[in-house]
């Protein structure tokens, strides 16, 4: 998520999730689904590893951008 986006309430923190997840899936999800296809438990495990750091990066950003209050 390379974009500033004020968060100011809850219908602004839902529209940032939605894009945020597509973003996420658009990354992650192809390799996700091709391990599960044609890899091997490794490849699968790394890819499910890798999504699932992805969305923690996500959240950990936006909490950061929270905590640290509004910025004028």
């Amino acid at each position: 998520m390379d974009e500033s986006v004020r968060i100011e309430n809850r219908g602004d923190f839902a529209v940032w999730a939605i894009e945020a997840a597509k973003q996420i899936v658009g990354e992650h999800g192809f390799e996700l689904a091709r391990a599960a296809r044609d890899g091997s438990e490794e490849d699968l495990r790394s890819a499910g590893n890798a999504l699932g750091q992805a969305i923690t990066n996500a959240l950990i950003e936006v909490y950061d951008g929270l905590a640290d209050g509004p910025v004028d």
